[in-house]
């Protein structure tokens, strides 16, 4: 190609400078991380390379073609460089410079466990699942580059993709594009008057915080010494659902919560020789599901101090919890996955109702369990041991 002035911004300078396998782009809208890693593409990699193929995905066709795809040419034309005899459309792919862009959407699952190529771009790879992810990877040889509007607080990229030492991670908003209009960067402002969240995602490119979510949490290493047990909770399960047992402890307005169990196929003879092997001191108060009387009489007879929990007190329960800053041990896998899923139910209007969805719900039924016995409101507001 012969060499043509192009605007960039510093998501190009950023490729430019990388030295890592992995490059994650992070943003808030129009932030130009997509339009100029496809500059970057077209301008640097394709003009520095001959014979590499190049994939451009997205997890679907009609998303992949109304926005990455039509971007990608729209460049090559405004740049005069386009060419009717290099573009397959059948195929969806480019010839650049002896280089193959292809473009493919996720839904194609026979174009994931094809060729390998030596460039992959992930475009809204938080549409991506994480099987999506690893299949791509596997045939990447070269370098690997994903962006996305942070929209939802926890995610793949999070845990699998930013820990890794071969990653660059930046974050960019819509004040890093210089070439926006003023009008378009007013309108991206009024979000701080009309939804927070929208605000923090698509106007600080921060991660989001779904309003459903029923919890907020953090996790620690290790429940403080200094912090007092509340009571164990037991939630029952067998084929379907698991076992699920917690321990709560409170420190001022800290709540701690540590997962014991969580299994399914226990009975209750299972159940009472885990909680032996654990170390559990019998005498420890552990308030249980009260619509199944039988097992709780069942593990009392083998002289485990069980209860019945109070009946009808779901959202007495997280009214509770939602009191205090809760923290669950890193080592409560189960547990902190409820917790992150684990949302009210919104109506056709999506408006929010108090009513949890039933889903997620088994560790953090056993912590309800664990503290609405125990725990009661006081005069004062504040929340006091029975």
């Amino acid at each position: 190609m012969t060499a043509i002035s192009i605007k960039t911004n510093k998501v190009f300078r950023h490729l430019e400078a990388s030295k890592s396998k992995i490059v994650v782009e992070q943003g808030g809208t129009r932030s130009g991380k997509t339009y100029n890693i496809l500059l970057w593409i077209i301008f640097s990699y394709c003009e520095k390379n001959m014979g590499k193929i190049i994939t451009i995905c997205r997890k679907t066709y009609p998303a992949l073609r109304g926005t990455v795809m039509r971007d990608f040419l729209t460049i090559l034309k405004d740049h005069e460089i386009y060419s009717e005899d290099d573009h397959s459309k059948t195929a969806s792919e480019y010839k650049l410079n002896g280089n193959t862009i292809e473009f493919i959407s996720l839904d194609m699952p026979q174009k994931i466990r094809g060729r390998k190529r030596d460039l992959l771009f992930a475009n809204e790879a938080n549409e991506l699942n994480f099987e999506d992810w690893q299949q791509l990877l596997f045939r990447t040889n070269e370098k690997v580059i994903i962006d996305f509007n942070p929209s939802e607080e926890f995610h793949w990229i999070y845990d699998q993709v930013l820990p890794r030492k071969d990653v660059e991670f930046y974050q960019t908003t819509y004040k890093d594009n210089p070439f926006l209009g003023a009008e378009i960067k007013a309108e991206i402002e009024r979000l701080k008057e009309i939804d927070e969240n929208y605000w923090r995602v698509y106007g600080l490119g921060e991660r989001g915080q779904s309003r459903a979510l029923v919890y907020t949490f953090s996790t620690t290493k290790q429940i403080p010494k200094e912090a007092k047990l509340v009571a164990y909770g037991l939630d029952f399960g067998f084929s379907n659902d698991p076992t699920a047992l917690v321990r709560t402890y409170i420190l001022d307005d800290a709540m701690y919560v540590d997962e014991l169990i969580y299994r399914t196929g226990m009975t209750n003879q299972d159940i009472a020789k885990e909680m032996q092997s654990l170390g559990l001191e019998k005498q420890n108060e552990i308030f249980a599901d009260s619509a199944e009387p039988k097992s709780i009489e069942e593990i009392y007879r083998m002289g485990w101090n069980v209860k019945p929990v109070v009946k009808g007190a779901i959202n007495l329960g997280i009214d509770i919890i939602r009191r205090y800053n809760l923290y669950a041990t890193e080592g409560s896998y189960n547990l902190i996955k409820e917790l992150r899923n684990y949302k009210y139910i919104e109506d056709k209007n999506n408006q929010m109702t108090n009513k949890p969805v039933d889903n997620f719900n088994h560790a953090l039924d056993a912590l309800r369990y664990s503290v609405v016995n125990k725990i009661s409101n006081s005069h004062l507001g504040k929340y006091s041991f029975r």
